[in-house]
């Protein structure tokens, strides 16, 4: 009951950031905080630093542009790249010659915001913009309906009905009424637009800028001098009803780029703020996440997050795993039982140990996998950048002749026919069709526990059509159960070198070894003391001990030969080539496994088993899960050379790993996919990784992407049925400006919501 109420007692770090202002730039700066949203990489001695910021004020591909260009005029920037759709950027700096302080000031220069990409900083960004947002369209709309008052009687009055002072007088009103229109609702638009022009770029803005500017000069001309050369026809209505209908299409889409960005947001950032730390004395201390080491004792309270990867020393409860794992039912956990960062605590305070922090934590690794991929751009994208400067050139040549070709039919028709082609021709639904389907999709794969780290894995497994998978710790359990062992009892000084070798490998031969032979360690030995430990990729441990001793553990033919005594054995153990203990292990499929299997084959895909493991276990394994084409004792160079000939058969291959030995080809692959309890090299070199374990995931990644492709191809289409059957309308002087504002913002709404029916958590 106390820890309950200490708990609720004391004040929640994301409530009270979430009502702080947004910290100045030069706060980024602090070590503690550069190091929760920048990776430090080392390129050829020099300490370079790769940082993730939440962006905002973006509208279309050419703001990408324009801060990638302005970034890179700054000294000490490398690389700058920009995902427009989900307003990200990665900033790889060199921090002997610029800090993110700077870099922040040069994009807010550029006209845009920007701060590290960081739960509460990045929410309350997107609080700010949605604030804008919504008074810049209350504003819009309200006096659009003034400006409707004004402008009816001018419209229901017959001929004679009102004199012209009356009528001059009402479009006074309508002029003084739209001004805040212009300089505030649509301010965005022409300082996007300037930005643009001034970047040599051209963005969607440009054009409606343009529209909104002539309208606008026009309008003011005619009731300035309705004798002059503008005519006395007024658009003021016209003028405020399409910045309406703009500003609410654009803050539909804002609400559902938000809806995305908070999803995946859930995903990846869970750490708590504050924590408490056990003193020497056994009392408690409130610190900050910062001012954590390895090593320390903490309290977790109920419905707070893990700080960091561990063990239960104290207390039994249950975590839930779902943003990591993306399993639904929490996990027992009880004194020693291994937790990890960002999962939460459910039902009772626990005392745990840390045993790592920040980037050494699955979730740390995690959130930089996830982030990488926000920052990319599929090639679908690119083209779609480099294809909308020249589009953009076409839309304003085509204005241009078109009032031009009016001003000898109509003349009082000229500037809203060219108005109307400027608005209706602006490629909006057009640059969110592929990248609004790609964030949806990627949020619920995200919530089902598969993080890409490529975007571009959407398109390529949508055209797959043969997936190979490993089977130790893939196919089968990675958890393996010791069997028989030579000799029965072995010796004090062979299981001391094996739990050393054990720890500092990943392969599940290892952990289960390791898990089963430690339970009673020999106490009347020292630890065993070796160096030069390393690990040969596909075959095993290696390391000297004090002696001089070479002492292998791993495959029996490379450690040495098997005794005949255990020939079937996995995992040996040798000193100098001579064996000295041996294991037999027995796997089981993943539950599943059969089902996935099915699953993938129903599809219509070709499954194979490719493993470095005996032929005649791989073959048994293979028949249990129904799979025809199987491979046995593959090495690594095996595995590269089975998938370079399956492409060069012409085949799209999805590969699915674990191991180290499996890197190269995971690289290699057309798609991959590791396991999210996998080698950590093995994770870095796939597109995706599968944290939750389960294989059944593959098959709905699949329907997945196929529906991604079959949502972007809609969109397109849309976007080019729309822009087919309302250009001719616009040209022919069908179509007024306003109506040409609710198509053009309507097109953008249907593509945002038609794709936003990807992120529906269905079995697609």
């Amino acid at each position: 009951m106390s820890a309950t109420l200490s708990a609720a007692a004391m004040p929640s770090p994301d409530r009270a950031a979430a009502s702080a202002p947004l910290a100045p730039a030069a706060a980024c700066d602090d070590a503690a905080q550069l190091d929760r949203y920048t990776e430090w990489l080392d390129q050829g001695g020099r300490r370079l630093g790769r940082s993730q910021l939440q962006l905002a004020g973006m509208h279309c591909a050419a703001c990408a542009g324009i801060i990638e260009r302005a970034l890179m005029a700054e000294p000490g920037v490398q690389e700058a790249r920009v995902n427009s759709a989900a307003e990200r950027l990665q900033l790889t700096w060199d921090p002997a010659r610029t800090q993110v302080s700077r870099l922040i000031t040069a994009i807010e220069r550029a006209g845009y915001g920007a701060v590290p990409d960081l739960a509460a900083p990045a929410r309350q960004l997107r609080e700010k913009e949605h604030r804008q947002a919504l008074w810049r369209l209350f504003v819009a709309s309200f006096l659009m309906m003034q400006v409707m008052m004004l402008a009816t009687p001018v419209y229901v009055a017959g001929p004679g009905d009102m004199e012209p002072d009356q009528r001059n007088l009402l479009q006074w009103g309508e002029w003084v009424l739209s001004l805040p229109v212009m300089l505030f609702s649509a301010g965005p638009f022409f300082s996007a637009a300037w930005r643009q022009l001034r970047s040599r770029s051209l963005g969607m803005d440009v054009p409606v800028a343009l529209g909104l500017l002539v309208t606008f000069v026009a309008s003011s001309g005619a009731v300035f001098d309705p004798t002059g050369i503008f005519g006395h026809e007024v658009y003021f209505d016209s003028l405020t009803m399409f910045i309406s209908f703009l500003l609410g299409g654009r803050y539909l889409e804002l609400r559902a780029r938000h809806k995305v960005a908070r999803s995946l947001e859930l995903a990846g950032e869970r750490l708590p703020e504050l924590v408490q730390r056990q003193q020497p004395d056994g009392q408690f201390q409130t610190v900050g996440l910062s001012e954590l080491r390895v090593g320390d004792r903490v309290r977790v309270l109920v419905g707070q997050a893990f700080p960091g990867d561990g063990r239960v020393l104290e207390g039994a409860t249950a975590a839930d795993e779902s943003l990591l794992s993306g399993e639904s039912l929490p996990v027992s956990k009880g004194a020693g039982d291994a937790v990890v960062a960002g999962s939460l605590n459910l039902q009772a305070p626990v005392l745990m140990e840390i045993h790592g922090l920040g980037a050494d934590t699955r979730y740390e690794s995690i959130v930089r996998l996830m982030r990488s991929a926000l920052t990319q751009r599929p090639a679908q994208l690119r083209l779609a950048d480099r294809a909308a400067g020249p589009f953009l050139w076409g839309v304003l040549v085509l204005a241009a002749g078109a009032a031009v070709a009016w001003s000898w039919i109509d003349p009082s028709r000229a500037v809203w026919v060219a108005v109307s082609v400027l608005i209706v021709t602006c490629p909006c639904a057009l640059s969110l069709a592929a990248p609004s389907a790609w964030l949806a999709a990627t949020g619920l794969l995200a919530r089902r526990g598969v993080l890409l780290s490529r975007l571009d894995l959407l398109e390529t497994l949508a055209q797959v059509d043969t997936v190979v998978m490993d089977k130790t710790g893939t196919l089968t359990e990675d958890r393996m159960r010791l069997g028989k062992t030579w000799p029965q009892a072995p010796d004090a000084e062979a299981l001391q070198v094996m739990q050393a070798l054990a720890r500092q490998s990943l392969h599940p031969y290892a952990k289960a070894a390791l898990e089963a032979l430690e339970q009673s360690p020999p106490s009347s030995m020292p630890a065993a003391s070796l160096n030069e430990v390393r690990e040969h990729r596909g075959q095993g441990m290696e390391a000297m001990d004090a002696q001089g001793r070479r002492w292998r553990l791993g495959a029996a033919g490379w450690a040495a030969q098997a005794r005949a005594e255990l020939p079937s054995a996995q995992l040996l153990l040798s000193c100098d080539g001579v064996a000295r203990l041996a294991l037999q292990f027995e796997e089981s499929l993943r539950p599943d496994a059969i089902p996935a299997v099915q699953a993938l084959q129903g599809l219509g895909l070709q499954v194979e088993l490719l493993s470095g493991d005996r032929a005649e276990r791989v073959a048994a394994v293979a028949q249990a899960a129904g799979i025809s084409q199987a491979t046995g004792a593959a090495s690594p160079e095996g595995k590269l050379a089975r998938v370079e000939a399956l492409q060069a058969q012409g085949r799209t291959v999805l590969m699915l790993g674990d191991g180290i030995n499996d890197a190269p080809v995971l690289a290699r692959a057309d798609a991959s996919v590791a396991m999210g309890q996998g080698a950590l090299i093995a994770r870095t070199q796939a597109d995706a990784v599968l944290l939750s374990g389960r294989l059944s995931e593959l098959a709905r990644m699949r329907a997945l992407a196929l529906k991604t492709r079959r949502v972007i191809r809609q969109n397109l289409a849309w976007s080019a049925i729309y822009n087919a059957a309302c250009i001719p309308l616009a040209l022919a002087g069908w179509l007024p400006p306003w109506a040409a504002g609710i198509g053009m913002a309507s097109s953008s709404l249907l593509v945002i919501l038609n794709a936003l029916r990807l992120a529906r958590d269905s079995k697609t």
